[in-house]
């Protein structure tokens, strides 16, 4: 009988044990992981501030990096605001190791002036980037985003050598046009995780970021790819 109450005692142990290391180890990660880490390249890009950046500057802190444009009527704010909700829950030492950076798909638009003023919508302390749109194209594709501009399109029924009078119905109909077809404009709508080296990790779908997803998981992250 001895022997076998040291063998249920020896079970029990080997039971607690697993439980307990199951309550200690991480959630499994939401989101893509890339597997291995892609470096980024050292494009040329300008920040909200007007000074001259690199894609790969790295900082040591973690980048959360979402391609949009200032124009866009949906897509855009929804995310910057489900990221400010985010962002705005993490401890104060939590969000020192955390960057939240907006990357405009429509640089002939996105002055760094007009960046600055829409994030400081969002929150002050996201930093935004534009550029030659060759470069942001390039930056684009390293980062597996799509970047799509719309068809140039003319309105061959009115007299194209005739332009419209300043404040007319027709210059408010051509305006209301440029914005519809700024507001076509395809592009990806997920956020990619930077690790503090300047490296390409993982991507969360914009469905993962809007239910949450990335909030949930972004004190793992931070532990994981920051410094």
């Amino acid at each position: 009988m001895k022997w076998l109450t040291a063998s249920l005692l020896t079970i029990a142990a080997v039971l607690a044990g697993l439980l307990l290391f199951r309550s200690l180890s991480p959630a499994p990660l939401g989101g893509d992981d890339l597997g291995t880490p892609k470096p980024l390249p050292a494009l040329s890009l300008i920040s909200e501030r007007g000074q001259p950046t690199r894609l790969n500057a790295a900082d040591g802190r973690l980048r959360l990096v979402f391609y949009g444009f200032v124009r866009c009527p949906d897509v855009c704010p929804a995310t910057l605001t489900s990221l400010k909700t985010t962002y705005d829950k993490l401890t104060p030492q939590v969000r020192q190791r955390v960057q939240v950076q907006f990357i405009t798909v429509d640089p002939e638009h996105d002055t760094p002036a007009v960046v600055r003023r829409y994030l400081a919508g969002f929150n002050p302390s996201f930093s935004g980037l534009t550029g030659k749109a060759e470069t942001i194209d390039e930056a684009a594709r390293q980062m597996f985003v799509t970047n799509v501009r719309p068809m140039p399109t003319r309105d061959h029924s009115s007299h194209q050598d005739t332009p419209p009078t300043a404040g007319s119905g027709a210059d408010n109909a051509q305006q209301a046009g440029a914005s519809a077809r700024e507001a076509a404009r395809l592009h990806g709508d997920q956020v990619s995780v930077v690790d503090g080296q300047g490296r390409f990790v993982r991507v969360y779908g914009n469905s993962d970021v809007l239910a949450g997803v990335l909030d949930q998981d972004l004190p793992q992250l931070v532990r994981r790819y920051a410094d």
